[in-house]
């Protein structure tokens, strides 16, 4: 598996999307977040692998989640595919999961959210409810906390 790069991939940088991601990463990389890390893989700047922190006081406490995020050739127009790959008690892995900010649901996307946005809304959405949408799971506290320690 290709890994994330610290430099800017080759890509048409005169397309609006690409010009669009560079910027994000660039921003991305001056913020350097406590919660989380994102970058593009070092061949495909529309495919971004991500790690997120577990928030105190949550059952993810402790944990550290990665995953990917898909971008389509139209982004920002259209929104991202996400997918987790670490064990969370929360989201199914390998699976594309349902969020209102994911391609399931292209009525609520809008282009102004950029990657960090969206890093942030799955810390938001880790220890929210299940609500039995596509690629949701329900662990319980004790197995998530299991989980946020491996």
């Amino acid at each position: 598996m290709p890994s994330p790069t610290t430099t800017l991939p080759p890509v048409n940088a005169s397309t609006p999307s690409a010009k669009r991601l560079m910027q994000e990463w660039r921003h991305l990389r001056q913020e350097n977040s406590p919660h989380y890390e994102a970058a593009p893989l070092e061949d495909n700047l529309f495919e971004w692998h991500f790690t997120l922190r577990g928030q105190p006081d949550t059952d993810f406490a402790g944990g550290k989640y990665h995953g990917r995020i898909l971008l389509p050739s139209e982004y920002p127009l259209k929104p991202p595919s996400v997918i987790f790959l670490t064990p969370n008690g929360r989201f199914q892995l390998h699976k594309k999961i349902c969020l209102s900010m994911t391609q399931y649901h292209p009525e609520s996307w809008q282009p102004a959210w950029d990657l960090r946005c969206i890093l942030l809304a799955l810390i938001s959405f880790m220890p929210s409810e299940v609500s039995n949408s596509v690629g949701d799971i329900n662990y319980s506290t004790e197995q998530r906390q299991q989980l946020a320690k491996e």
